[in-house]
């Protein structure tokens, strides 16, 4: 059987790539600290440059965020072609059993179109507990802050419908309905995707894939819908979602987002479209240069993700360059930590933390998830309570436990990453971690689980009297993420005074979030 992987050319310049520009891309990203985990540029039919930041590599497989909505569109595109659904179709045609009692005419101009487009009207709450609610019901019954197809407004719950659409139609899961159609003529192994509790996927994110398969992805639309030759997606499909559905200059005036929007893909000033994702996650067609670029990161601010990838693409398609060699980026590898008598002292014995009962309240349990990392499941992570250290020469073995759940995981303690897998929210992640004293009583420790865009840090204090003080911060740094969430109460808040209050609250975040958590040595605890 034929390979479904990309071909790979000889060399950048082979099929058009500037080896010197590619460089200039990893020198500008280093100077400006831009995080990018992953790098394919393919051009021609062919991989011109493919990189990889450690610990991220070709068979990781990545949380992509927002990049998921291209896909479900993409599943709503082949219903529509096999006459299942149609884009006129009104929302509570398919929901009949949640129809309000009271009629509502809005609901009669409610469509799969408007859905796609991000022009339903509708505005669900972005602060309720999603694990909690029924979410078709908690749509239909939200709020309307405007008609119908009126303007665009981007929510992640237009999306979800959608899901819930193809699975009320087909009567299985979207992944099970993308299997034969998309993800196996493409040779996509059948990915993860987040669901809700009556196993509906997320449709708005939750999807993880390798870099490749994004890649594959985003070049069989540039291709018109074909892959190696094979008609994959239908081609008027490609071009209805890749052309202007909808206005959104006045989303973030002036960005790379504000160019329009297709069905659930974003133009951009250059005349090509994108799959998009938060924290700078891109799958990226150039059409005039036959290109495509993708990329994943943990870059907050998705405009500098993409002015570090605009600033030199399509540049790298221009610029004549025949014997520059490519210099890929190189890792910075974790630091050696000195092993100081105070882990003879702290060695198999567990240490006890007071429950932060206003963060259980508020749901900000803290967890040893990275604060970026957004999953659907009802037992969400949380409420950190005992941790133990091991230490071994080179190697530390940590314990701990949340609520219910409770894991071991590896750190490095001489300049490289142990491995390990855990289990948080139902999920497993594979993580790579590492620890390094910063002085005698005091412990960094970094866990990053290697499939999402964060990183965990927790700084354990060692002080007398056996009290032990622990520090979490996350990167993505917390401020920075409500920063970005920031830009879109302005869409989301119509009311500008409680709008203006709502940012200066958000401000007040980052500490309460990220508390400082108190604890102190224990005795006569049993290992688990």
């Amino acid at each position: 059987m034929a390979t479904k992987s990309i071909p790979r050319a000889k060399a950048p310049q082979s099929v058009g790539v500037s080896a010197k520009v590619v460089n200039d891309f990893f020198k500008n990203a280093e100077e400006k600290s831009l995080e990018y985990h992953s790098l394919m540029v393919i051009r021609n039919g062919k991989v011109a440059v493919e990189w990889y930041n450690e610990p991220f590599d070709k068979n990781t497989t990545h949380s992509v965020y927002s990049v998921s909505k291209s896909f479900t569109a993409t599943a709503i595109g082949f219903a529509v072609c096999e006459g299942l659904i149609s884009l006129d179709d009104k929302l509570l045609d398919f929901f009949p059993e949640y129809a309000p009692k009271k009629a509502d005419p809005r609901f009669d101009t409610l469509t799969v179109h408007n859905l796609l487009r991000m022009s339903s009207g509708k505005q669900p709450s972005f602060l309720s507990d999603k694990a909690k609610v029924d979410w078709i019901e908690d749509f239909i019954n939200s709020p309307w802050v405007f008609e119908p197809g009126e303007k665009f407004l981007y929510i992640n719950e237009n999306i979800y419908m959608l899901s819930a659409i193809i699975n009320k139609v087909t009567g299985m899961s979207m992944r099970e309905y993308l299997r034969p159609r998309l993800f196996e003529p493409l040779g996509i192994d059948f990915p993860f995707w987040e669901t809700d509790r009556n196993g509906i996927e997320a449709g708005g994110w939750g999807l993880y894939l390798k870099t490749e398969d994004l890649a594959k992805f985003t070049l069989c639309y540039l291709k018109d819908g074909k892959y190696k030759g094979e008609q994959v997606i239908p081609k008027e499909w490609v071009r209805l979602a890749t052309q202007k559905q909808i206005d959104n200059e006045y989303n973030r005036p002036g960005s790379d987002s504000s160019f329009g929007y297709g069905y659930c893909f974003w133009l951009d000033h250059l005349g090509g479209f994108r799959a998009d994702g938060m924290f700078s996650q891109f799958g990226i067609a150039f059409p005039e240069h036959n290109a495509v670029v993708v990329v994943t990161s943990s870059i907050t601010v998705e405009q500098d993700g993409l002015d570090g990838i605009f600033d030199f693409f399509p540049k790298a398609f221009i610029e004549a360059d025949e014997n520059t060699e490519l210099d890929l980026a190189k890792s910075v590898a974790p630091a050696l930590s000195e092993h100081p008598e105070k882990e003879q002292e702290i060695n198999d014995r567990y240490i006890k933390f007071r429950k932060k009962l206003l963060l259980n309240l508020v749901g900000f349990q803290v967890s040893v998830l990275p604060l970026a990392i957004t999953y659907m499941m009802s037992d969400k992570a949380g409420n950190i309570d005992m941790v133990k250290f091991d230490f071994n020469g080179e190697e530390c073995t940590f314990r701990w436990s949340e609520g219910d759940e409770h894991n071991i995981i590896a750190l490095g303690m001489d300049g490289h990453y142990r491995y390990s897998t855990m289990t948080l929210g139902q999920i497993e992640f594979k993580v790579c971690s590492n620890a390094t004293w910063i002085d005698d009583n005091t412990l960094l420790v970094s866990i990053r689980p290697i499939q999402t865009v964060g990183k965990r840090n927790m700084i354990f204090s060692f002080r007398p009297q056996d009290k032990v003080v622990m520090t979490p911060s996350s990167t993505p740094y917390v401020g920075d993420i409500l920063d970005t969430l920031g830009g879109f109460f302005d869409q989301m808040i119509p009311n500008k005074k409680i709008c203006e209050a709502f940012k200066k609250f958000v401000q007040l975040l980052p500490p309460l979030v990220e508390p400082k958590h108190h604890g102190r040595f224990i005795e006569g605890i049993k290992r688990k």
